[in-house]
C-alpha cells in the first residue's frame, strides 16, 4: 500500500485486493488509473463492511467527476468484504504530480521531479 494513503486496520488486512480493484478505474483524460495517480487519499472500511474512500481529482473541471466516484464504487462492491461503499471528494490537500507512483510516471513518460 502507498504510504500516502490514509488506512485503518481493516482495510489494511485486504489493501492488496483493494489496490487490485483500484487498478481497474481509470482516469479517462490520462489514462492511468486511480491508484497509481495518487488520488485516493483514505480507505476506511468499518465493522459493518462499509468501505470509505476518500479521493481527489488532478483538476477541479476534470472530466470524470461524475463517472469516476461512481466506477469507484462499482470496482469495490465486489470485494467479499464490503457490503457497501462512500465516496467522498476532497480538495485538500491539493493533487500534486508528485503522487504519481513510479509505475504511474513511466506509464505516462513523465521524469521522477
Amino acid at each position: 500500500m502507498r504510504d500516502d494513503i490514509k488506512i485503518n486496520e481493516r482495510a489494511a488486512a485486504i489493501g492488496d485486493r483493494i489496490i487490485e480493484k483500484l487498478e481497474t478505474v481509470f482516469d479517462p483524460e490520462l489514462g492511468l488509473d486511480v491508484y497509481n495517480l495518487g488520488l485516493i487519499y483514505n480507505l476506511d472500511l468499518d465493522e459493518n463492511g462499509v468501505l470509505n474512500v476518500t479521493t481527489t481529482f488532478t483538476e477541479m473541471v476534470c472530466g470524470c467527476i461524475e463517472s469516476m466516484p461512481v466506477d469507484l464504487k462499482a470496482a469495490l462492491i465486489k470485494l467479499d468484504e464490503v457490503s457497501a461503499v462512500n465516496v467522498e471528494i476532497a480538495w485538500s490537500p491539493r493533487w500534486k504530480m508528485d503522487r504519481i507512483s513510479r509505475l504511474g510516471r513511466i506509464a505516462l513518460g513523465v521524469s521522477a521531479r
